[in-house]
Order: structure tokens, then C-alpha cells, then sequence
């Protein structure tokens, strides 16, 4: 995959980007700077969310906070939001990415009175449609419950359910406490599926209990016969609406709401060009496979709720709280800081994994432990890093006048702990063929390993497209400038003098 242009005509900080990063260059690495507050990191993570959660239900919530504030102009009833174009290694598919009105308007004619009326079918129809269906699972639910539950109270108190009946005599009458117990047990039992019991007196329980648990019975049935219904007419809406769209090579990915204030849904929709539409769907999948995001976590995510990105600035364990909950929805999504201490770790259990899997194939270990060692070593350079025995940590050691000195962590650089941290994020996730955008990749590296990152990520991955956003002049005299991508106002040149 690889992304060979994208254009913003207007959003947020973006303004008239149209920027081209060729398929045909060698190597697929091109940095993008700007001034500060320029608008790297928006279009990074519009680009990101955009080409993952197209394809990911899960995520929308990511797409709709970033979409928060894009409204439509007064009397517009469309607004272009990006065009991606993406090199599928055989032909370049165009992704226009636009934003309409929560409805399509079709014309209906009544032959009768021969006049024309004017259907309204809105997107969010997708959503209330996903909404009734949840319901309908719940009440699904709620109606196994209460079968469950009346077969338990039929097998443990027989009598209740069927007084009429005959039943072996026991051997003494339950006490007024005992009754008490079992008319809590009951009620505590039913309140769990909304039915609650009134009545204090055992001898009129049977009644009450019957005819609450048919009525409960009753109501769940029509509840679901009428939200059955209702998921069937949204259907045969939604059947009408996709024929429509996919008439005009458009897929229909999300409603939102623009402002605070408004009640109006507005939908994000991607006409689809240079690809059929029945494909489009499983090329979105691939995509979202193949895009991947790298910031610092201490970047302002425009995904986030606006009050999770207030708190960076009020309650910074919170904001890395949410932040860390988002990255469950976000799998391509990478905070680099200092250490990823987890992800290291569950590096070396897999390829401890893979060579017991390779004994058990072939009876013989395999060398994917040691091979994560040696490529370690030679990152690392004078040091060396394990997993402590009982996998609960890492150790890095250090061979000082012939002996072996266990390191402390801030022997470690920031820098080192950095380029660490990235390797195994590509590793371990097996980041290959794909777009990888990263922010501020050059933070807390040294001069020479922010000239020396360009290559490191070529020796690390060759087959990805790295877009790296950056301020670092070294990591830019690394490339040609052909490869130097500029968001306007471009930087001013370091003067000399």
C-alpha cells in the first residue's frame, strides 16, 4: 500500500493541501514539516482515522470526535472533506471523503393525482437500525432469563406455579420467617428482569406470581414481534438507500453530529473511484490493515473527546487513561514513549512461542529467541536486554571492564530507549507493505540518530511508506529534497550567519 496524494481544502488548521508523495521514489520515506502549529499532526491523524475506522464499526466514536465542529456551510448541502489516493500496488484508487445532509432525496410519483412527491431517506437509518437490533438481542435475553427463571422456581417451589396440583405432604408447615425468606428470594429473583412483586402474604403469592411471570412472558414476546417489525422496515429502507449509493460508487460510513448545540445528523460518506463498489468494502479492510499511526502520547489526539483532550492540560493521568482505553479501538495506533516495556516483553514471548511451536513440528527448538537477542544486541550496541526469568520485567546489562553490570534505567538514553521502542512496535506487529505515519519521530534522538532514522527504518521494514512529520533539518539532509514534503507557510531556511 501506499498513499501517493492527499488534499484538504479545509479543515481545522489545513488549508488547500494538496500534497503528492510518488510511488516511484526510492526510498518510500518522506518527511513533512511545517512551521509550529502548521498541521502535521492534524493531517496525520485525519488520514489515520480516516482509512482505519472507514472500515471498523468499533471506532466510529474516534471518527465522529475528530469530526466534531466540520459542519456544512450555510445553503451547501455537501462539503468535501479529503481525497486520499492509495496505490494498491496495481492501480490508484481515489477516496473522496465528503460530508452531506442526513438524508438522500428521491422522487416518488403518484400517477393517481399525478404529482411528485419527494422521499426522504436519512443515513442515520444505519444507526437506528444497529440500535433496534441491540434491543432485540436484550429482549432475546430477558425472555431466556425469565424461562430460566420460571423452571428453577417450577423444580424448587412446584406449588406456586401450579396450586391445583397434588404434592407429597412434607412434614411441617414453613414459619412465618421462612416465608418471609422466600418471598425476598423470589422478589430479589424477578426485580433482575423488571418484575417486581407487591405482595406480602404466601398465601396469595401462587396468583400474583402467575400472573406476573405470564404477563412479563406476554410482554416480551410483543415487544419483540414489534421491534422485529420495525428492524424490517429499516431494512427494506437501508436495501433501498445502499442500491442508490452503490448506483453512484458511494459507501455510506458514519452520521454525526457537527456542534454542541445542533440536532441535526450530518453523514460522512467516500465516493469511490477507479474501484468497483462491490470490492470497495474489502479494500477498505485491507487498508485499515495497512495504516498505522506513531505520536507521542503527550500530543493533543483531535480523536479523543474534546473534554479527554481538555484534560492533558488539567489531569494528565487521566488524559493517558483515555488515551491508553482508546488504543483498545485503535490497534494501528502507537504512543512511542521513553519504553514500551509491555510490548517488548510480549515480543520475546512469541518468538519463544514459535520455537516451542517448531519443536513440536519438527523436534527441534527453533532460533527466533536468539535471533530477537542478536538483533537487540546490534540496536543496542554496547548493551544487552532480556526478560527477567519469571517474565516479569526486563533487564538491560552492560560488559564493563570484563564484567557483566545489570543497567539502571536511567543509564538507558532517552534516545536509545526511543529507537528501541519503535523497532519492536514494527516487529512484533509485523508492520509490512503498509503507510506508516509518524509523529515527531525525531524527539529525543541525538542529531546523528535523527540523520540515521531514515535508514534505520529501512533496515528495520523496506517494504513500508514511512511519512514522517518533523522539524529536524537532519532528518530532512538525510533524503532529497524532492522527498520533503512542505504544509504551507513553508519553514523559513536556518540562516548561516
Amino acid at each position: 500500500m501506499h498513499l501517493q496524494r492527499v488534499q484538504v481544502p479545509d479543515f481545522r488548521v489545513l488549508k488547500d493541501v494538496d500534497i503528492t508523495f510518488e510511488k516511484d521514489f526510492n526510498p518510500r520515506v518522506f518527511p513533512l514539516g511545517s512551521q509550529n502549529g502548521g498541521g502535521k499532526s492534524t493531517l496525520l491523524q485525519l488520514v489515520f482515522i480516516l482509512l482505519y475506522c472507514s472500515a471498523n464499526s468499533d471506532s466510529l466514536l474516534a471518527l465522529k470526535n475528530l469530526l466534531h465542529g466540520f459542519n456544512l456551510p450555510k445553503d451547501e448541502d455537501k462539503r468535501i472533506l479529503a481525497i486520499i489516493d492509495i496505490w494498491d500496488n496495481q492501480n490508484t484508487v481515489k477516496l473522496e471523503f465528503f460530508v452531506c445532509k442526513d438524508y438522500v432525496v428521491q422522487q416518488a410519483s403518484n400517477t393517481a393525482e399525478r404529482e411528485i412527491e419527494e422521499i426522504r431517506t436519512k443515513f442515520s437509518v444505519f444507526t437506528e437500525s444497529k440500535t433496534f437490533q441491540n434491543e432485540l438481542n436484550n429482549l432475546s435475553n430477558k425472555l431466556k432469563l425469565l424461562q430460566e427463571s420460571i423452571k428453577k422456581i417450577d423444580s424448587n417451589y412446584p406449588e406456586l406455579l401450579n396450586p391445583q396440583a397434588s404434592y407429597a405432604p412434607i412434614d411441617s408447615e414453613p414459619d412465618d420467617s421462612t416465608k418471609s425468606l422466600l418471598i425476598e428470594m423470589l422478589r430479589a429473583q424477578l426485580w433482575e428482569l423488571d418484575i417486581f412483586l407487591e405482595i406480602e402474604d404466601m398465601d396469595k403469592l401462587s396468583s400474583e406470581l402467575n400472573f406476573k411471570l405470564e404477563q412479563a412472558k406476554s410482554n416480551l414476546i410483543k415487544s419483540q414481534r414489534t421491534t422485529d417489525f420495525k428492524i424490517k422496515e429499516l431494512n427494506a429502507e437501508i436495501d433501498l438507500l445502499k442500491a442508490k449509493l452503490r448506483k453512484d460508487n458511494i459507501i455510506y460510513i458514519s452520521d454525526y453530529i457537527a456542534t454542541d448545540n445542533s440536532s441535526d445528523n450530518l453523514a460522512l460518506l467516500c465516493n469511490v473511484k477507479d474501484l468497483r463498489i462491490d470490492s470497495a468494502h474489502q479494500f477498505f479492510n485491507q487498508l485499515s490493515n495497512r495504516i498505522f499511526l506513531a505520536a507521542p502520547s503527550t500530543q493533543v489526539f483531535l480523536f479523543l473527546s474534546k473534554p479527554s483532550r481538555r484534560s492533558l492540560f488539567l489531569d494528565r493521568d487521566k488524559y493517558y487513561s483515555l488515551l491508553s482505553k482508546s488504543n483498545n479501538k485503535l490497534p494501528g495506533l502507537f504512543t512511542y514513549d521513553f519504553l514500551a516495556v509491555d510490548l517488548l516483553i510480549e515480543y520475546f514471548k512469541t518468538a519463544r512461542d514459535q520455537d516451542f511451536r517448531q519443536a513440536l513440528e519438527t523436534g527441534e527448538y527453533g532460533n527466533n529467541y536468539q535471533n530477537v537477542l542478536k538483533d537487540l544486541r546490534l540496536l543496542l550496541q554496547d548493551k544487552k536486554v532480556n526478560l527477567r526469568s519469571d517474565f516479569s520485567g526486563l533487564t538491560f546489562t552492560k560488559e564493563i571492564y570484563g564484567k557483566t553490570v545489570e543497567l539502571e534505567p536511567e543509564d538507558l538514553s532517552h534516545g536509545e530507549l526511543k529507537r528501541l521502542s519503535i523497532y519492536v512496535w514494527i516487529k512484533h506487529n509485523n508492520i509490512k507493505d503498509a503507510i506508516v505515519l509518524m509523529d515527531e519521530v525525531d524527539l529525543a534522538l541525538h542529531p546523528d540518530w535523527q540523520y540515521q532514522i531514515v535508514s534505520d527504518l529501512l533496515e528495520w521494514e523496506p517494504s513500508n511508506q514511512y511519512i514522517l512529520a518533523t522539524h529536524s533539518y537532519e532528518l530532512c539532509n538525510a533524503l532529497t529534497p524532492s522527498h520533503v514534503k512542505i504544509l504551507e507557510p513553508k519553514l523559513t531556511e536556518r540562516r548561516s550567519d
